[in-house]
């Protein structure tokens, strides 16, 4: 019975520990559905936030920049659009809208001080819009930007040793002197001032430029002849490593220049000559340049003085002097006659 009774205490004994046994795990198994929770919590996304900033001017309230698409959570029920942006951010807008919008007009003073191309000018601002249609009035009507000097004073990047002859047209309608006149036209066509050009365009020496260019378009290859003499003339000054050049040049008015007694026959084969008698006058005469023929007033000596300039104007010095007239036979008795000048073109 002792037995018995001490099995059934080492029995109850034997339970108490397989009680015991069976409830050891239940702290681990605590922690691992602590430490699940906790790598659940890593994994699952954080919720998201989306802000929105509307196009609302200065004038709108501020506030929050977040909102809600449930109408419950408004109070009212009814649904209001995003708040307008922070005060930082409508800061930040208002260069960009300034780059937008169009620049306000400059405004000039009365009294405008001028530094053109380093020479000083004061005149009235009414006088530089004299003529609504110029370079001048346009600068100055407030719609484009004009650079300044150290001193404040408007530049304008042109030469203005005739910019007193522009203000003073523009005064009071005063023209320049005659030798003044080239340069000044020229500074008009810059600024554009229509009514200048054509003063000018009617005096002297403009109006004699006009008359003399109504001659040289009669004449076929100027401008290349002229070319032509240039060119000739510094290939062999350089090939003689001289100073000057020498050059042959024919100047003639009429198709055949011949002697006076051989006119009347001549005339007569001029105008009842068929196409084919004509090709026994075609002739080329031993010279560098051949000037003509023309149908005008002017003489040769016209022609000879307006090449004579025009080098001039280039800075060529030229001189010029009949040395004969073209003997080649032609047909029957008749020669060439052509006139033919030496041109000395002088490079120093």
């Amino acid at each position: 019975m002792q037995q018995n009774g001490s099995s059934g205490s080492i029995g109850s004994d034997g339970g108490r520990e397989r009680q015991a046994l069976s409830f050891s795990p239940l702290p681990a198994a605590t922690t691992r559905v602590r430490r699940f929770i906790q790598e659940r919590q890593r994994t699952l996304p954080l919720p998201k936030v989306m802000v929105v900033f509307s196009a609302a001017g200065d004038a709108d309230k501020p506030s929050d920049a977040m909102s809600s698409s449930d109408p419950t959570e408004e109070g009212d029920g009814v649904w209001k659009p995003p708040a307008s942006p922070s005060p930082k951010h409508r800061a930040m807008s208002k260069p960009l809208r300034a780059a937008l919008t169009t620049p306000e007009p400059q405004e000039f003073p009365e009294v405008i001080s001028l530094n053109v191309g380093g020479t000083l000018f004061t005149t009235r601002l009414s006088t530089l819009r004299r003529y609504d249609d110029t370079m001048l009035a346009a600068m100055f009507s407030g719609r484009h930007y004009i650079p300044r000097d150290a001193e404040g004073r408007y530049f304008i990047d042109r030469d203005g040793a005739y910019f007193g002859d522009i203000l003073n047209f523009l005064r009071e309608g005063e023209l320049p002197q005659r030798d003044r006149v080239r340069s000044v036209h020229r500074e008009a066509q810059y600024y554009a001032i229509g009514p200048l050009l054509d003063r000018l365009e009617e005096t002297q020496p403009l109006t004699g430029e006009k008359v003399r260019q109504a001659f040289l378009d009669l004449l076929p290859y100027y401008r290349d002849n002229l070319e032509r003499i240039v060119e000739i003339a510094k290939l062999r000054a350089m090939q003689k490593k001289a100073r000057f050049a020498k050059l042959k040049v024919c100047v003639y008015k009429e198709e055949m220049p011949i002697t006076p007694y051989e006119r009347p026959l001549f005339n007569s084969l001029r105008f009842e000559r068929a196409d084919g008698d004509a090709k026994l006058f075609e002739h080329h005469c031993d010279v560098d340049v051949s000037f003509g023929p023309w149908e005008a007033v002017a003489d040769v000596y016209d022609l000879l003085h307006c090449i004579v300039s025009d080098l001039a104007q280039r800075g060529i010095a030229a001189e010029q002097q009949c040395i004969g007239v073209c003997d080649k036979h032609l047909i029957n008795h008749y020669y060439c006659k052509r006139p033919i000048y030496e041109f000395k073109i002088t490079w120093w």
